[in-house]
């Protein structure tokens, strides 16, 4: 009884640690965008490079073996990998850091939590699952804890940026098929691997766009460097690996109950760290979608 619940405590620690990890790594990229002047496209290309990397090196260090490569041999696997590391990780790693330097990282990350929403619209739309009357009041709870969110109560103008606004709901509905897309890779190929590739084909395609040496380091401070190391080791690399680790000592839906930490975090830090300020009736639109997350959590597979 004694080890099992050694056991449960370390998947705890994991997944709170990973999550909060996750949490304060958004609002010390949003700290970047607004003190330091990084580069959005620089620090997204930055990133998925350096946390591909680092993800694989672990994993073959961990199994002791080339298995990381596996994936590429079979050619099935292939273009999915690729259409994943396209469409799936770096749209929902860039979205989501263009949220953030549009807006901040609270509200980024409360955008990208409605993904569990997107994806119940869509298992609907497909009819994998009817429409309940549950259904349409969690849809519509969710438009009225955004509206809240985003217009504070007042609908003359929004509390936050139009284009801050259109990245998180790309963010959020990029997650949605992020979840949704890699299920038939996962089913053959560890996570950490799937992740770790789609990370790295992620970050060489956005060096297309913004390579990763066209950056100007003279006036970057000590606090800069170790900020953007937090983000990249901490807030990706660990974040990911202790999240996906705490799945073999708990199961999947307390794993997701508990990742809900996540946005709590970026709400706290943001507004510690960064002084944002939240209205009352955005505290209460956010407390809604925390529910409702929670809520899907527990009530769906």
């Amino acid at each position: 009884m004694m080890k099992n619940t050694n056991k449960r405590m370390t998947g705890v620690i994991f997944v709170l640690l990973g999550a909060s990890f996750w949490g304060i790594g958004g609002t010390a990229s949003d700290y970047l965008f607004e003190n330091e002047g990084i580069n959005v496209n620089w620090f997204v290309s930055t990133r998925l490079v350096i946390s591909g990397l680092l993800l694989l090196g672990v994993q073959m260090l961990l199994t002791r073996k080339r298995a990381v490569f596996t994936i590429w041999k079979d050619r099935k696997s292939r273009l999915p990998l690729i259409i994943f590391s396209l469409f799936g990780m770096l749209l929902v790693q860039y979205s989501y850091m263009a949220s953030i330097e549009a807006g901040n990282a609270a509200i980024a990350t409360l955008l990208q939590y409605l993904a569990p929403i997107y994806i119940l619209m869509w298992l609907i739309v497909k009819g994998y699952q009817r429409l309940q009357l549950s259904d349409m009041m969690v849809i519509l709870l969710t438009v009225v804890g955004t509206l809240l969110l985003l217009t504070n109560g007042s609908f003359e103008a929004l509390s936050v940026s139009s284009t801050a606004l259109i990245w998180g709901i790309i963010s959020g509905i990029s997650l949605a098929f992020y979840t949704l897309y890699a299920r038939k890779l996962l089913d053959h190929y560890s996570s950490v691997t799937v992740v770790g590739w789609a990370m790295l084909i992620a970050g060489i395609f956005m060096n297309i766009i913004h390579p990763v040496w066209q950056v100007n380091v003279h006036d970057w401070s000590f606090v800069t460097i170790m900020v953007l190391a937090f983000t990249i080791i901490f807030g990706t690399t660990l974040a990911f690996w202790m999240f996906i680790n705490s799945l073999a000592y708990l199961e999947a839906k307390e794993t997701t109950l508990l990742g809900t930490v996540e946005p709590l975090t970026a709400v706290v830090s943001s507004v510690i760290w960064l002084n944002l300020p939240f209205g009352s009736w955005q505290v209460m639109g956010m407390i809604l979608i925390l529910f409702l997350v929670v809520y899907l959590a527990l009530a769906r597979k």
